[in-house]
This record gives C-alpha cells, sequence and structure tokens, in this order.
C-alpha cells in the first residue's frame, strides 16, 4: 500500500488544444477555433476536488500542465486551478509546477500571469535550431521567435527547460553537433532530446507508409547521434539523469521523477492517466480523449474518468521495472522483488553484467550507457528473469 512513498505523489492536468497539429505528434492534443475557457474551469476545479477527495492528507510534490499548449490559457485559469489545489492537499517545501509551452504562444505579461499564480517552471517545445527543420516539422515558430521565447521565459521563471527533437530528415552528425552546442549555450538547467519516431495515426506516420517521409537517418546515425548527446550534456554540465533528459544537479524534473520512480499521481483533463493507491490496490486511471465527451462526463456525473484498471502484483512489478531502469540511478532492486514476489534470477542477472548492459552496486540495478542503446531489449530480459 505505501510503495508509491518511493516516488511521491503528483497531479497532472492536460490541456488538449494547440494552434495546430504537428505531423509528428501522437499526443492527445486538437485544434478549436473558440475554447469557452469558464467551462473548462469548472471541469478542472470539480476533478480536483473529487481526486482530493480520493487522497486526503497527501503531501502533494508537484502539479504539471501538459498538452497540448498549456501556454495557450488564459492566467486567470491557472491561477484558479492553482488555488484550488492549494486548498486540496498539503504541499512539499519545494513544491514544482511546470507548465508547458510554446514559442508562438508567449507573451511576456501571459508569463507574468502563471508566474503570480504559481508556476515555477516552464518547458517549452522549441524542437529544432534550424528554422527549414522547423517547417518540416510543421512548427509554426522560428529560430528567431523561439530565442525570443526562451529569454522571456528565462527572466520571468527560475526553472526553464526546452525540448529538441533529433535523428531528423537529413540531419547528418556534424549539424545536430552544431545544434546542440547552441542549446546548450542557452543556459536552460534542463534539456529533453528526443529521437524522431514515426507513429502510427499521425501525418508522418502516412507520409512513411506511402513511402514519401525520405531521408530518415539509419539506425547507426540515430545511435551516433545518441552518443554524442550524452558526451556533449556531459561535458556541459547537464548528464542525462533520464535516457532522454539531461539536467544540472538538482534541476531534474521532479514531476517526472514521480513517473519513473514508481509514485502516485492523479490525473485531469482529457486523455490523462494516472496511477492511484488505495487500500485495495493500485489502479491505472484514464479519462476520454475527446475534449467534448470528457466535459460532459464531468457535468453530468462528476467524474471525468472512464472504469479504472488494478494492476496485480506482475504488472505493477513491470511497470516499475520498465520506469526506473530508463533513470541513470536505476532501480531498488529489494523493493523490485518486494513488488514481483520473488527476486530476479541470478544467472540472468550475471549474464547482462557479463554482456555489458547492466550494473550492479549495493541494491541499485541500472543501465549501462550500451545498455540504454537498447533498453528495450534489456527490460525484456529483465522482466522474463
Amino acid at each position: 500500500m505505501d510503495d508509491w512513498r518511493n516516488g511521491g505523489f503528483g497531479l497532472y492536468l492536460h490541456w488538449p488544444f494547440c494552434q495546430s497539429k504537428c505531423p509528428y505528434c501522437d499526443f492527445n492534443s486538437h485544434v478549436a477555433a473558440s475554447i469557452d475557457q469558464d467551462r473548462w474551469q469548472r471541469a478542472y476545479l470539480s476533478e480536483i476536488r473529487r481526486l482530493g477527495a480520493e487522497t486526503e492528507g497527501r503531501v502533494l510534490n508537484s502539479v504539471f500542465f501538459g498538452g497540448g499548449t498549456p501556454s495557450l490559457m488564459e492566467p486567470d485559469l491557472v491561477a484558479a486551478i492553482l488555488e484550488t489545489v492549494r486548498a486540496t492537499w498539503p504541499f512539499a517545501n519545494d513544491l514544482e509546477v511546470t507548465l508547458e509551452a510554446n514559442p508562438g504562444s508567449v507573451e511576456a505579461g501571459r508569463f507574468r500571469g502563471y508566474r503570480d499564480a504559481g508556476v515555477n517552471r516552464i518547458s517549452m517545445g522549441i524542437q529544432a535550431l534550424n528554422d527549414a527543420d522547423l517547417r518540416q516539422l510543421g512548427r509554426l515558430h522560428s529560430v528567431a521567435e523561439a530565442r525570443a521565447a526562451f529569454d522571456v521565459a528565462r527572466s520571468t521563471f527560475d526553472r526553464v527547460s526546452f525540448d529538441l527533437i533529433y535523428a531528423r530528415q537529413d540531419q547528418t552528425l556534424d549539424h545536430w553537433r552544431s545544434e546542440l552546442a547552441e542549446a546548450l549555450s542557452m543556459a536552460a538547467d534542463h534539456l529533453s532530446m528526443y529521437q524522431l519516431t514515426v507513429e502510427d495515426g499521425t501525418a508522418f506516420g502516412e507520409r512513411f507508409k506511402r513511402g514519401k517521409l525520405r531521408g530518415l537517418p539509419e539506425e547507426e546515425l540515430a545511435a551516433d547521434m545518441y552518443a554524442l548527446t550524452q558526451e556533449l550534456c556531459e561535458a556541459a554540465g547537464l548528464p542525462a539523469y533520464e535516457v532522454s533528459n539531461h539536467a544540472r544537479p538538482g534541476a531534474e524534473s521532479r514531476h517526472n521523477l514521480i513517473y519513473w520512480r514508481g509514485g502516485d499521481y492523479a490525473g485531469a483533463g482529457p486523455g490523462a492517466h494516472g496511477r492511484l493507491t488505495s487500500a485495495n490496490g493500485r489502479w491505472a486511471t484514464e479519462t476520454p480523449k475527446a475534449p467534448g465527451e470528457w466535459l460532459d462526463r464531468v457535468e453530468r456525473s462528476g467524474n471525468g474518468e472512464l472504469p479504472r484498471s488494478r494492476l496485480d502484483r506482475e504488472e505493477h512489478a513491470l511497470e516499475y521495472l520498465m520506469m526506473a531502469l530508463r533513470l541513470r540511478e536505476g532501480l531498488d532492486s529489494e523493493r523490485h522483488a518486494a513488488l514481483a514476489g520473488r527476486p530476479m534470477d541470478r544467472q540472468r542477472l550475471a549474464d547482462l553484467r557479463e554482456m555489458g548492459m547492466i550494473e550492479t552496486e549495493n541494491t541499485r540495478l541500472r543501465a549501462t550507457m550500451e545498455g540504454r542503446l537498447v533498453l528495450n531489449s534489456v527490460i525484456a530480459a529483465l522482466a522474463s528473469a
């Protein structure tokens, strides 16, 4: 029942609206001509109170506004949400409140409004520092606009992160080296670097099926880009603390660490997922993806969730394994054994150590640099151990 305390407790709020749909994006995002923000406010506040009654007395470690493009939310809406959150849970002393933003929606006055409401960390979707590639990725901003937006964020908030996508069409290793050096010069304290992934159901996915998404790098080049990312970020003082995330010591995303360390998190908004532990087990929660359906559920029944699924012991242990091995710190093998009801097979562990895929220290088990390059295979081998 108390295993979640190893990771902490957070709140995720999904804002589903964007100015446009990027061709690579498989997140739950929608373009709308108009948004009744008062109606959305009533729905969010209702869900926060419902979830708060279920988790009464828990100390909240983080709040994350994700999307979509949450920087399209009115500052008054963010303020109303955070005021209700404050009245619902006691806060940790170092509460982290993150809001995702796209450069095209950044305004200095709006950002000051978010700060005054209680947001203390911005995560910005820059994605590329090359105008031609930004257009290819379907982004609405230019590099100049991205840099200007970053400067506004940096002057308003103490903690700023931004995302980049690599292994893009026709991208070379030297191009990525130059772009990453430019990103590291921008004085962010946290960077997320994601390899371009072609997902089913996206515009890129459809183009790929038709053979029209050309210039994607071979696996070996993508692996070289990943290795270069580790090398340059480490040298710049932003080591990887997770497969795709780099931060100065102390600037790691506390909210995402809740996911990776197997904590509990409540999810509200269309398409939001959660994990909540109660006296009768650990439960996976989810909500309808369609914004209208979620709103109707909340307004009609006072509950925006779909039916919950209970995670059995094996599923809980596997989820912890899959998430914690993404972290540089790895997992606690004793904690995993307690969840699974048995320790991992010693011979399998010895084989993976011999191959250079994992390393162990006391009760910690972590993937090596080589292991992180083939992490899915390492996880599969350990899951069957």
